[in-house]
Parts: C-alpha cells; structure tokens; sequence
C-alpha cells in the first residue's frame, strides 16, 4: 500500500453502483462561517443531550487492502445501520490490492495502483470523491455495531469543528461468519484492547481534557469529521509511507485548525484480531513504532512529542499531491518549515538591539523559529532559526514583537507556557504599550472561521522586558555586566 506520488485514476469496479443520492460536490465558500453550534474551548458538553434537526448526509470511506473477508464484515455491518440507507453512502477505497474488491450495490469502489503503503492516498481519494456533509474513516477490518454512525456523527453533525473518535475493540473472528452480527458475537471473542488508550479515555473524560498532545488518543479507523473541517486542515499527509502515524499528523493539524476533540463510547467498532503492540511475536514491532515517532516528531514539535535537545524536521509536506480530475482532494502541495513557537520581531534600531532581542528569545524558547527584519538576516545567517520576515512558516503559537526589547527570560518562558497550559487565546504582554502578542494558532483558525472573538480567553499582563538603547553593548551583554 507510496507516499507522495500522485493517485492514480479512480475507477469504479464491479458491482459498484450509485452512492444512494448523495452526489459528490465541492467545499463551502469561504468567508461564510459554516452551519452549526460554535464550542468555546475544547467544551462539547453544551452538545450533551442534542440531536441533529435531521439524519446527516454521511460519507463511510473504508480503506482496503487484500482483505475481502474482512471488508464482507465490515460491509455487513454498515447494511444494518440504524442511520438512514437514504442518508449514507459508503466507498470503498483499494489501494491496489491483487484483485479488485467485491462489494454489494450501492457501494462505491474506488481503486489506486499498488505503490506501496499508501493509507494516506486511499483515505484522501474516498474524501474528494464522498458527497456527504460527514465523512466518516473505517478500515476494512474494523466492523461497526449497528448504532455506530449515528453515536459518531451526532457531534461533528452539531458542531463542525469536531473531530469525533468511536471506541475500537478487538476480537478474534476466525470461523465466523462475514454476516454475523457483531455486536453479538464479538463480545465473548473479545481480545485486550491498550490500556494507555482506555486510561486516556477515562482521565481526560473521553477528551472533554484536551491538549496539544491529545492528537494520540484519535485513531483513524475510527474517526468522523465534518466536511467544512476536513477541508481547511487538508487531507492525510501522503508523505507517510509506513504504517501509522499519518492520523495523528492529521489530527494534530486539525487540532491548530480549531478541532474539538471528543471520544464517542458508545460509538463501538470491532476490529478484526489483536492490537499491534499485543501482538505475539512481532519483534519488528518497536523499530517500526521508532520510525514512525521520528516521523511525527519531525511534523509535531510541541514537547513531548520531540526530543528535548535534537532538533527535527525542517521542511515538512503539507496538502496531497493530485493529478486533476482524480477525485482526490485537490490542492496544490506546499513545504514550509513547521516548529512549536513561531516568533516574529518586527523593527530593530540596530543590529545589536536586535542581537539582544533574538539572544533573550531563544533561551526562552530554544526551539523557535525567529524572524526578522530582511536587512539583518544575513549577519544572522548562521542560526538557521533565524529567517526574514517574509518566510512561510507552520506553528502552534506566534510571539509578534514590535520592536525589539530586552526579554526576561524565566517571564517570556512562562508567559509562553500560560498560553498552552491555560489554552488562551491569545497573551498581551505590556508596560502600558504592548511589548509582545503572543496568539495561538488554534485559536485564530476557529475564531476566524466562526467571524468571533469570544471562543477562547484573550487576556493581557504586564511585562519587564527592558527597551533597548539604539546601539546597546554586546560585549558588556555577552559579558554579562550590562
């Protein structure tokens, strides 16, 4: 199942049929905030006890490779849906399997050629292809209960910014039939499912605790999000070639985006043997877990999702990679630098003031990427975290500077860490006149798309930064009696 290479033309296989009235079409327009329930936070609890005014159009994408017994299962499963048959289309996506897959009518088979694991295309081809206002991911082995898309979608159909995550356990099914019904059968076969993932449930109450590392808890056989949020973050970074890995890149970003995250108990799905890391026997299993968290680390500099000294990454693949007319999610690809903290210092004096001003930053923030005025660059050449102003860069939170001061480092660091711990958004630091504008990314996406500034706290504090003189010493700074 390749990483970055265009997908090939999708085609429909045999026994493919009409995707039951809900007809593919393109993205809102933009500027015009999207139809729903705006949420403060990461707060869905207001949504507790509501139900969409009507059933959803929904868009089930499930993933396939080489596995025809268990996509018969699967596709059993979604035929005994509670949500509306009118309401719901479902797509199968092969990413090249020997022989194409066989499916009942009215399911859609979409089919890219066999170059490599390629998770990331199939999912991002079944979603430029879906026509519903909710695309839910499945993979082929993974059988939902009957109940499962109306207990998914209820929230993501509420409130768009959410990005819904349905409980996956595990049983054995060999010897069972394809057309048994899963919520009966499944439950004495049932194998054990992570620990560490049922405890996160449990301690962040199904993610209604969330943070900027609770992108580990949304698995991508079983998630669903709207339409209007899955096309402003983009689709699944493609440049994933191994397995796992590409849904918590893609719910990291869709958390900058303004996501909500949310566990949905009830939304029960079975997948189809043991969980990877249960595995007997599986000796490859950790270096292929080691590759796949240097890949995320790379992608994902927040802490503790990076190493604490080495620096990571540089440039990172955002959008998919499509030919025209593909049925993919279109978009051009882009490469910008990502990191944690993006720090923008507008106007220096001098050199040294601004010498001054990027020392203080980074022994606050080590891990920044500091820009700066062009006509200093060059003299800041070496620090490749130093660029002009202009450069394009992907971060969770900006520091936007106006003139260049004097940080107290412990202040600044601290300052920083408020803003993640406290989940604001945004951190006016001042002596009377702002010295610094600290904002997150989250914040700004959501609140932008809503045309509000009421979903996250913006707060002010005072700040001791000192101003600099035009032409300060460096040697009485560096030296550290001045």
């Amino acid at each position: 199942m390749s990483g970055a290479a265009p997908n090939s033309q999708p085609e429909e296989a045999p026994g493919g049929g009409a995707s039951r009235g809900i007809p593919p079409r393109g993205g809102a327009p933009r500027g015009i905030p999207p139809r729903g329930i705006p949420l403060r936070g990461n707060d869905w609890s207001p949504l507790d006890g509501r139900t969409p005014a009507e059933p959803p159009s929904i868009s089930v994408i499930v993933a396939h490779y080489n596995q025809q017994a268990e996509l018969d299962r699967t596709l059993a499963a979604l035929s005994r849906q509670t949500h509306p048959a009118d309401r719901t289309e479902v797509i199968v996506v092969d990413d090249g399997s020997i022989e194409p897959p066989r499916v009942p009518p009215g399911v859609r088979v979409l089919r890219q050629d066999d170059r490599g694991f390629r998770l990331a295309a199939a999912r991002n081809l079944g979603a430029g292809s879906a026509g519903g206002d909710i695309l839910c991911f499945l993979d082929a082995d993974t059988a939902p209960e009957p109940g499962y898309l109306d207990a998914l979608t209820r929230l993501p159909a509420l409130s768009p910014d959410v990005v819904a995550v349905g409980l996956r356990r595990h049983s054995d099914f060999t010897g069972l039939s394809v057309d048994a019904p899963v919520e009966i059968e499944a439950p004495p076969r049932e194998l054990p499912s992570p620990e560490w993932l049922q405890r996160a449930y449990a301690d962040s109450l199904n993610l209604l605790v969330s943070d900027d590392r609770s992108y580990r808890f949304i698995i991508g056989a079983v998630i669903a999000c709207s339409r209007v949020l899955f096309e402003e973050v983009g689709g699944f970074d493609e440049t994933f070639t191994e397995y796992g890995g590409e849904d918590w890149e893609w719910a990291h970003r869709a958390w900058t985006a303004g996501a909500v995250f949310a566990h949905v108990p009830a939304a029960v799905a079975w997948h189809d043997g043991p969980e990877w890391a249960g595995r007997e026997g599986d000796t490859a299993g950790l270096a292929q877990k080691n590759i796949e968290t240097l890949a995320l680390a790379a992608r994902i500099p927040v802490a503790g999702s990076r190493p604490s000294a080495i620096r990571l990454g540089g440039d990172v693949m955002r959008g998919t990679s499509t030919e025209p007319g593909s049925g993919a999610m279109q978009g051009t690809p882009a490469r910008v630098p990502t990191t944690d903290v993006l720090v923008s210092i507008h106007t220096a004096p001098s050199l040294a003031a601004l010498v001054i001003c990027v020392d203080t930053v980074l022994q606050a923030i080590p891990g920044a990427i500091v820009r700066v005025p062009a006509a200093f660059t060059a003299a800041l050449a070496s620090d490749d975290r130093i660029g002009p102003l202009e450069r394009a860069v992907s971060s969770r939170l900006t520091v936007e500077v106006p003139v260049a001061v004097r940080f107290d480092v412990p202040e600044l660091r601290a300052a920083v860490e408020r803003v993640t711990v406290e989940q604001l958004g945004s951190l006016e630091l001042t002596d009377g006149s702002r010295i610094a504008l600290l904002t997150s990314q989250r914040a700004l996406s959501r609140e932008a798309r809503w045309g509000r500034h009421d979903l996250f706290p913006h707060l002010s504090a005072t700040c001791s930064a000192r101003p600099l003189a035009d032409e300060p010493g460096l040697a009485a700074y560096f030296g550290g009696w001045g």
